[in-house]
């Protein structure tokens, strides 16, 4: 952790680029103690897939295009100005079910997810795909029990 303000103007930071789309670090583990925060560019039809975590917390914030979530039982249509909350322990799923792009706020607790988004960065980079098995294990690694598969 730093202990130094963080001032991110547009363009600035280090970011990852998923299913083709950038996903900007706005505050990670060499920041904070607390919690790291992602702006995310969802693509049209990609979905994470039912997941759900052991320890970490996470936020998610729509600012622009629409979702499709799966909250345990529940269904949630997300539009902008749409806020999620996930404790520990809940089954979940983040898609974009339209055809056009969707942007979300993301925040996990504690900090350290930037390096699964970094590691599934390589992988895809490299395979040129997302193989199940290996984002399985990557997942596994951390704190993510996939349930249904990754799409996107």
């Amino acid at each position: 952790m730093s202990g130094k303000a963080i001032v991110r103007r547009p363009g600035e930071g280090k970011f990852v680029r998923l299913a083709g789309q950038p996903m900007a670090f706005l505050v990670t583990g060499n920041d904070t103690r607390h919690t790291s925060m992602f702006h995310w560019t969802i693509p049209p039809g990609f979905a994470t897939g039912l997941h759900v975590h052991r320890i970490q917390e996470e936020t998610f914030y729509v600012l622009e295009g629409e979702c499709e979530w799966q909250v345990d039982h529940d269904h949630v249509h997300a539009t902008p100005g749409t806020y999620l909350f996930l404790p520990p322990g809940v089954p979940h799923n983040i898609a974009n079910a339209s055809n056009k792009i969707a942007r979300v706020l993301m925040t996990v607790s504690p900090p350290g997810h930037e390096r699964y988004f970094e590691e599934l960065a390589e992988i895809v980079a490299r395979s040129g795909t997302a193989d199940p098995t290996t984002i399985g294990e990557l997942r596994a690694r951390f704190d993510t029990d996939q349930l249904t598969a990754l799409r996107g």
